[in-house]
């Protein structure tokens, strides 16, 4: 296929891949394809020294088919005529063998995509200098304490096409910096997830993760039991996580091993999550071509969907929401970019942005910004959670989950945290502690968190709660 005028080069490789499904396995064959290009710079430090760069530049090629009947999947990185030719061979060599497919929900049709947000080209293309600047800042903020972590960079680039005419195309790019200070054994932590590198301050996030790690100095233990608590946005990222992977999730939810029930007020009335990928930089379209929008889960507290690909979304008797990605098959479609929002913060602003200011304003210690400082003025005796770690998943029904927390925590008294106390394991069901009643206070800025997998994030407020359950020590 030659390249028409204004083609970008994934467009170019989906369109001819598509064109030899169709010469190869003849007219009835359906097939889609997409190609995506990644390129991924992450710049490490420890022990207050940068002592890894890396790059990794890569094409993938997915590409489903559906031939008599029977449909399968095939992927590679050779984009040579070659390779996609002997993508095409296998695919195809791998439907011979495949069950029949009954339940193919078919190809989408032709619609308009969005563009998606702006991709700030400083970002795209950032150099190590500009990622060890901000590890600079972050190290030299810390003040002689020990600093750990990363700054990333990341920009993808893709597009789409199938044989029912459909195409898309898309580009994205981010920034994170995650970073952690340590004073003798204890650690404070500072992240934050942006469309533009500029919007990552590493001097105020170094003298945040200072304040907190001189603050954990000496924590005393407390008792297992429930106590309120004021929560992070690190540790609120990580409720929305579990809410997406295990609760909004249109497999387990047709499986009936999500907590999900549309049209129930199954959380406190100020509770509205949204999974928002145009939001931020993101690809405006899925792995089938559905373009993404903006997806009401959870509005005034009752919930309202689950996440649907193509497949999920025709058992169901809905269509898809923009949620098919390469593991939907197996592990569900996800949604990967929820925000939880504050219902005082404009929509329209990018919570990068946001928090970059945020992260700076009224570092004193344990309380290292003007939102967690206002929620816990208001807890008479409860605790202030930095962030969870290790959580995992003991009840999927009740999507009760045990984890540890981590990166400090504090006993409050009277509005004021006074002792740093030693790291808890809790066992608590996500959506009873998000509860009718249970939400205490939000935080008035968001901040937006990177995820675990390409092109996730997840973005709110600090949260206080009435009650979360601690049963031990964290080595209990």
């Amino acid at each position: 296929m030659k390249r028409s005028a204004g083609m970008s080069a994934e467009l170019e490789i989906a369109a001819g891949v598509v064109d030899l499904v169709r010469h190869t396995a003849g007219p009835a064959a359906e097939a889609e394809v997409l190609v995506t290009r990644s390129d991924l710079a992450l710049t490490r430090f420890a022990n207050s020294f940068v002592h890894q760069n890396v790059s990794e530049t890569g094409v993938a090629v997915h590409l489903r088919l559906h031939v008599d009947g029977r449909t399968v999947t095939g992927s590679g990185s050779r984009v040579d005529a070659g390779g996609l030719a002997a993508l095409v061979e296998r695919t195809r060599a791998a439907a011979r063998l495949a069950p029949p497919d009954p339940a193919w929900p078919g190809l989408t049709a032709p619609v308009p995509v969005p563009s998606g947000p702006a991709v700030d080209e400083a970002t795209a293309f950032a150099s190590p200098d500009e990622r060890a600047e901000r590890v600079r800042a972050f190290v030299e903020a810390v003040e002689g304490l020990e600093a750990a972590g990363y700054c990333r960079t990341a920009y993808r680039s893709g597009a789409f096409a199938n044989s029912a005419g459909h195409t898309a195309v898309g580009r994205a790019a981010e920034a994170a910096m995650d970073g952690i200070a340590r004073a003798g054994g204890a650690d404070g932590v500072a992240r934050l997830c942006a469309d533009r590198l500029a919007d990552l301050d590493g001097a105020a996030l170094g003298a945040r993760a200072a304040a907190k790690a001189r603050a954990a100095a000496d924590p005393v233990e407390l008792p297992p039991g429930h106590y309120e608590v004021v929560l992070e946005p690190a540790a609120v990222a990580d409720l929305l996580h579990n809410l997406a992977w295990y609760g909004f999730n249109g497999k387990r939810y047709a499986e009936r091993q999500s907590f999900a029930e549309p049209g129930t007020a199954q959380f406190d009335p100020s509770v509205t999550l949204v999974d928002d990928p145009l939001h931020a930089s993101t690809l405006p379209f899925d792995l089938e071509g559905t373009p993404r929008r903006a997806l009401p889960l959870v509005e005034g507290g009752t919930t309202g969907a689950v996440a649907y690909d193509r497949r999920a979304g025709a058992e169901a008797g809905a269509g898809s929401t923009g949620h098919g990605m390469p593991d939907s098959a197996t592990f569900g479609p996800i949604p990967h970019n929820i925000r939880l929002l504050t219902g005082t913060t404009d929509a329209g602003v990018a919570g990068g942005a946001v928090a970059a200011g945020a992260v700076s304003a009224g570092v004193t210690g344990a309380v290292g910004d003007p939102d967690t400082a206002a929620l816990v003025a208001g807890m008479r005796r409860g605790l202030l959670v930095s962030d969870f770690w290790y959580t995992r998943v003991l009840d999927p029904k009740q999507l009760v989950i045990t984890g540890l927390t981590r990166n400090g925590v504090w006993l409050v008294e009277d509005g004021v945290p006074t002792r740093a106390v030693r790291d808890f394991r809790f066992t608590e069901s996500y959506p009873r502690a998000l509860g009718p009643g249970r939400v205490l206070g939000l935080g008035r800025t968001a901040v937006r968190q990177p995820g675990r997998v390409d092109g996730s994030w997840y973005e709110g407020p600090a949260l206080r709660l009435s009650s979360w359950h601690f049963t031990g020590g964290a080595s209990g």
